[in-house]
Formats: structure tokens, sequence, C-alpha cells
């Protein structure tokens, strides 16, 4: 059901991005924000919509990083309706902007893939763009990964990244695994790039910042760890200003004193989800690559034992960035909307509640995170 052409949403709290608003209401003239306004004395006649007391409207969260979702996993389902089975099942947990990320896998697939979000994007805009999570990791860090589907990127490979697409196109990488002058490549294409799944030093990590990479993909997990003598990626991207680095908060993944201590680096944190098929959806187990995977006691796991994504949704990795991190909220949500969305270069037009933006916003409740309603351009999902 479609908004009408211009209304605004009343709220006890808004915040903008910035600043906490309190009695304000948000004017919105079809997917755009006209303007962020007090209560009392809004335009005669104007359609309102009033949240519950207490309540909290923010800009929407931006995931970079979404494997699956609705019990669909994007690997087995790089197809437009799979890209929309995913983004309707993040909708929910407050998710208004996403990148569908595919695991290391076959150039046909890659193909497929990236066909999909080219056919899906302009009428699903919860959809940005997409994440490439390999093939160009290192066989040390796979993690989850199939290491059989790992490669040095061909021409083949190099065709595809750059040829022109609708939306972002994000690719994780390991510097070591990747020719000089790969990364520097991608990025004058209009591709970001970011490091994982890599056991890269601290100077290849340099060596890529100074190519363009500008991202740190799930930091902590699957890279080299921090050394005295080896200070490798980590220390990299918690020195260089500009960087960004995506944190999975779930309490599993990565202790969060260590998350604690990167907060005090100057790169800048971004809330992902690295979520599997089992959020928004009803099953609690799925195949990955042929391998059983299984979420239980909020974590995914194969018989192994080795971590496989997540069971997180962006509304619980916000309440547990305040819990286990102790940020105050409002940092909480900009490492889930206004980061998100300025490492996406989109930091113009979301993430931010604002004249000119898009209309892509979050109710909830401040003290559970609750969702309570989403809005993507303008209309409520």
């Amino acid at each position: 059901m479609s908004a009408p052409r211009q209304h605004a949403m009343t709220a006890d709290h808004v915040f903008d991005g910035t600043v906490v608003h309190r009695d304000m209401a948000v004017i919105i003239n079809g997917s755009r924000i006209v303007a962020i306004a007090p209560r009392r004395g809004l335009p005669h006649g104007i359609t309102l919509h009033a949240l519950p007391g207490g309540a909290w409207l923010a800009p929407g969260f931006i995931d970079v990083q979404v494997n699956g979702g609705g019990d669909v996993l994007f690997n087995d389902s790089p197809t437009p309706e799979g890209i929309s089975a995913i983004v309707a099942a993040h909708r929910k947990f407050g998710t208004t902007a996403l990148l569908p990320t595919l695991i290391s896998d076959t150039v046909e697939t890659m193909q497929a893939a990236l066909d999909a979000v080219d056919a899906r994007i302009d009428d699903e805009p919860g959809v940005l763009g997409i994440h490439l999570e390999g093939p160009f990791l290192s066989p040390e860090k796979a993690g989850v990964h199939d290491p059989r589907a790992f490669r040095a990127p061909t021409t083949q490979d190099r065709a595809m990244l750059v040829a022109p697409r609708k939306g972002v196109t994000l690719v994780t990488l390991a510097p070591e695994q990747v020719p000089p002058g790969f990364i520097a490549e991608l990025v004058a294409a209009g591709v970001r790039a970011s490091l994982g799944h890599s056991m890269a030093t601290y100077a290849q990590s340099r060596a890529a910042i100074s190519e363009g990479l500008t991202g740190f993909t799930h930091l902590f997990n699957a890279m080299r760890p921090l050394g005295s003598r080896e200070p490798g990626p980590i220390a990299a991207a918690l020195n260089s200003s500009g960087i960004f680095f995506g944190m999975i908060v779930d309490g599993v993944h990565v202790d969060p004193a260590m998350l604690r201590l990167a907060l005090r680096g100057i790169g800048r944190p971004m809330l992902v989800t690295d979520a599997m098929p089992p959020v928004g959806g009803i099953r609690s187990s799925f195949a990955l690559g042929g391998v059983e995977v299984t979420c239980r006691d909020g974590q995914c796991t194969t018989k192994d034992g080795t971590l496989a994504g997540a069971v997180l949704d962006m509304a619980q990795a916000v309440h547990n960035a305040v819990r286990l991190l102790d940020v105050p909220l409002t940092d909480a949500l900009r490492f889930a909307s206004a980061n998100p969305a300025e490492f996406l270069g989109l930091g113009h037009v979301l993430g931010k509640l604002a004249p000119g933006y898009r209309a892509d916003m979050v109710a909830f409740n401040p003290d559970t995170l609750e969702v309570l309603a989403t809005w993507v351009a303008g209309v409520r999902a």
C-alpha cells in the first residue's frame, strides 16, 4: 500500500543521525524527506501518523553483509526472487537497505548473482547492490568458505567485476592473494574493496589501502590476528583514518572486550549481521556448499564447530552494541546507518533523516530495540 504523497511521522524522539529531537515530526513527500519540524505547527491538513509514546524514529539500518534470510541462501538462490525473500526477511528487523552477499563460488554463480541484483534493484529500493565475499581469499583463513572455490583473479573475473552496474559492488578479498594493482583497478571502476579472509601482513594491508581499499570485513574474524611483532590487518584497520570495519556483535564471533578495544581506534565501525537463512525464517539448519549448518544458542556452526555466518539481525546487533560494548544508543544507531551509508558512497542520500534524504526509517522501542515499523522510500513495509 502506498503512502500519501505528503505525510508526516510524529514521535516522542526523532534521531536524525546526529541529534535526538523531542516531540518532532518527519515530513515526507513521496520517497524523500522534506523537513524535520516541531510536532505542533505542521501544515494544515497534512496526514499524520503518530508513533506510540516513548518510541524512537531513526534512520533505517543498512547491512552490507547479508548471506541469507527467510530460509533463503543467496548462493543457492542467486535470483531476483531469492533477493526479494531475503530483503523481506530482514526488513522486519529494521533493515531498510542491504547488500545480498555471495560467498566464494563459481564464475557462473557470481554472474547470475550480479545479473539478479541488476534485475531487482530498480523495483526493490532495499537493495543497494551486491557484496561478493571471495573468491580471492586465503586458504589459511577460509572459515566456512570452500577453499576449492578460491582462485587468483582471471581476465574473465576482471571483466565481470568492472562492468557497469546499477548499484554498489563490494568485493571482499585477501590482498596477498591478488596481484599488485588489482585493487586499484577495481576502485578505478567504482568497485569498493574490503579486506577479509586474509593472512596479509601490516605492510600488505597498508599497501592495499594505498591502492584504494576502504573496508575490513568482519574485523578479527578470518584474518591474521593482532601480534606484537606483526600487527597485521587489524592494526592497519584501527590505525587508518577513512577506513571502515564491520563488526559482528553477537557475543560469539568476537569477545566484546576486543570490540571495545577496536572502538578506541580511528577506523569507523559498522554493524553487520553476516546473516544466514534462519534469520527471519522458520528452519534452524541449512546446507552451505553441501555442508550441513545448524543454528542454535545464538550461533551457526558446522559439525566440526566452524562458525558459519550468524543468526543475527540488525535490531539485535544494535541492542548488543549498547549492552555488550557499552556504547550510547545514538552511537550504535550510527554504526548501523550513517557509517555503512558513507562506506558505500551513499552518505548523501541514506543513513540520516534530513531534507533531501530518502525516507528510510525505523521505529522502535529504545529499551528492547523491538522494531515497531519500517519505511523504505517513504512507504511503510
